[in-house]
């Protein structure tokens, strides 16, 4: 019987993969074909190549297809790239609603393994791509800094407990304030960091000042959406750019007696939502257009966070739109354009005369 596809579906783990190979036939059933486990490192990802190798149909390429499990799948992603594999990777939770529909009562590695193959066989998935190498040392270098900005804040807020309390203990002060100036200090050297990073790409540079020229948004908010977009590489619409920060709205409805409030689906990048999340603030206080939806959405749903996630979509999309036309924000972009039509449509003299 001729084989169709192939796709290995790997369980990845701290230490481990576990792999399974799947084949859908021409008949268009599909079966698991192999089972093994290998050891998450340079040796095991290059045993577990030669017994890809050796088990697979000859006439069909193989589709690796694995879990995004934090970030344990990374090096053997990277690795299969340099290999010249194609690889996917998939969200957990639309592996965990698929194996749903598989009715699997027994959870096992092997059983994910399977079932993360033959996902791959009923579905067409895009290809995997490594980021731009400047744009993934920017998503380290960002993320770095939002976590020391959240330890300075988690520290300033012990500080203040300990001033107003009865008898505050001057060592606990000290070594707190401390902490503190040592948070700061390497905020600034990861702001440097990110600065000489962005200095040495001349794409990097051009999209940081399209997206900063928005009114409310920073250099660093500008290099944060970048390095979690990988410069927009995989974005193809706006509608996608949405749903991969997670600001797509969901909702549920079923005939008169099921009607969910419309939401958010947050099923995505929530490092790019965080991001938005001041600039947003700003841009209220900034930009009449903005300060016109805020206002608009605040008034029809009395919830002033609705106001701003809609803010933050519009600044995500207005992003996209700068960096993918390689322009800086205009005011009144829109009455601009359409006074400059006027001004220069031809009239019917001057239609005539040509």
């Amino acid at each position: 019987m001729k084989v169709l596809k192939q796709v290995l579906g790997v369980d990845v783990a701290q230490d481990e993969l576990v792999v399974s190979l799947g084949q859908l036939q021409d008949d268009l059933t599909t079966c698991t074909k192999e089972y093994q486990v290998f050891r998450n490192t340079e040796k095991g990802f290059k045993s577990l190549l030669d017994w890809v190798f050796k088990k697979k149909s000859v006439d069909v390429e193989v589709l690796f297809v694995m879990e995004s499990t934090g970030v344990y799948h990374e090096r053997f992603a990277y690795y299969l790239h340099s290999k010249g594999e194609k690889v996917v990777i998939v969200l957990p939770n639309k592996i965990s609603n698929f194996m749903r529909t598989l009715d699997i009562k027994t959870i096992t590695d092997k059983s994910c393994s399977i079932a993360i193959a033959q996902f791959g066989l009923s579905r067409k998935l895009e290809e995997w791509q490594p980021a731009n190498k400047v744009y993934k040392e920017l998503q380290q270098l960002s993320r770095e800094k939002n976590q020391v900005i959240s330890e300075r804040v988690v520290c300033m807020n012990q500080l203040h407990a300990e001033k107003v309390e009865a008898l505050p203990n001057a060592k606990t002060l000290k070594r707190l304030k401390v902490r503190i100036t040592l948070l700061e200090k390497q905020e600034k050297e990861i702001n440097t960091d990110m600065l000489k990073e962005v200095g040495n790409s001349s794409e990097a540079t051009l999209g940081m000042g399209f997206l900063s020229s928005i009114p409310g948004v920073g250099k660093a908010t500008a290099i944060a959406v970048l390095a979690e977009t990988n410069g927009f590489e995989l974005i193809r619409n706006k509608k996608q750019l949405t749903s991969y920060a997670g600001l797509d709205i969901r909702e549920k409805q079923s005939g008169t007696s099921v009607k969910g409030k419309p939401r958010i689906s947050k099923k995505g990048n929530k490092n790019l939502r965080k991001t938005l999340h001041f600039p947003s603030m700003t841009a209220v206080r900034l930009n009449q257009e903005h300060r016109e939806l805020f206002h608009r959405i605040v008034s029809k749903t009395g919830i002033k966070m609705k106001g701003l996630v809609a803010v933050q979509r519009k600044l995500l999309e207005l992003m996209y739109i700068l960096y993918k036309t390689k322009t800086f924000y205009e005011v009144n972009f829109e009455e601009n354009r359409a006074k400059t039509t006027k001004d220069f449509h031809p009239t019917e003299a001057d239609s005539g005369s040509l």
